[in-house]
């Protein structure tokens, strides 16, 4: 046996369930699935199509994204081995500690993506399409390019994360329409703040590692207003909304006047850092909660 063999074995051994979530990015793959189950329910109401009748669709939908997702945390992975050994929170992934080694981390990346594409094209031609469209988003121009190289890369990488809403959306409905658009740019503007304040938090981190993040770069008072700007951008997103109907403006409405307020009245704060992971906190509730209204709310528009 090969020292190479020996090796492998070594580092497949030790494969551990947490391990295979860490590799996948499993909270990634979670929040991405609900988005683009969001999507699709949204678009069940929209159309008045029937969500029984299409129950293998919303299958396909659920596990085809769920694989995309996966695949893509996978590359995401391989591709960022040389800085994530430079980071305090990335250091652990099983790629760096080798319990998982770079073979099995591609292997993984093309099965689930071409797993997931096959289902997401056999439920038609324009979720493959918008599927791939988010894969090479997210693989391509954020993860091999503008991570690495622009301090913009996080709005750059926010236009794959807002995919998968409308991955979900044309499982059912055939044409792009502006409850799809908003799903989109509700995702797109949600995506700085949370990131931003994840970029303060742990700014020693990717300047260790060399990427240039606003806060590292443009320094932690630009991150902050940064943060609050994008914040503002969605308070005027539920004013456009409306086909969600009137509940869940008023109470999106009241959620960014939390966010903003909770921002405004921690700005002056000594310690950015607890600030930071306060919005951070915030954000996550934010997302929750309002899509899980959007998915209650939305039979009774």
């Amino acid at each position: 046996m090969t020292e190479k063999s020996l090796e492998t074995n070594k580092a497949t051994s030790r494969v551990t369930i947490n391990d295979l979530t860490g590799l996948v990015k499993m909270g990634i793959v979670d929040s991405n699935t609900i988005a683009a189950f969001a999507g699709m329910w949204i678009a069940f109401q929209y159309t008045n199509t029937p969500f029984l009748q299409n129950i293998v669709t919303v299958i396909m939908l659920v596990i085809g994204t769920a694989a995309i997702i996966a695949g893509a945390g996978c590359w995401n992975n391989y591709y960022d081995r040389d800085i994530d050994k430079k980071m305090e929170r990335t250091k652990t992934r099983p790629t760096i500690t080798g319990r998982i080694s770079p073979k099995m981390t591609l292997v993984a990346f093309i099965a689930l993506t071409v797993v997931g594409e096959v289902l997401l094209f056999m439920i038609n031609p324009m979720t493959g399409i918008t599927g791939l469209a988010g894969v090479f988003l997210y693989n391509v121009v954020y993860t091999m390019w503008a991570k690495r190289n622009l301090v913009s890369n996080t709005i750059i990488g926010s236009f794959s994360g807002a995919v998968p809403p409308l991955i979900g959306w044309f499982a059912i409905a055939p044409t792009l329409e502006l409850p799809a658009i908003m799903l989109f740019l509700f995702m797109f503007c949600w995506q700085p703040p949370h990131f931003y304040a994840i970029a303060i938090r742990r700014r020693a981190d990717y300047a260790a590692a060399g990427i240039p993040m606003l806060p590292v770069v443009k320094g932690v008072e630009r991150g902050r207003k940064s943060i609050l700007l994008w914040v503002g951008f969605l308070t005027v997103l539920p004013f456009f909304m409306f086909d969600f109907g009137i509940i869940y403006v008023v109470l999106a409405t009241i959620m960014n006047i939390a966010w903003l307020v909770l921002g405004l009245r921690g700005y002056k704060t000594a310690d950015p850092d607890q600030w930071a992971k306060s919005m951070f906190f915030f954000s996550l509730s934010y997302l929750m909660i309002l899509f899980v209204a959007m998915m209650v709310l939305a039979p009774f528009v």
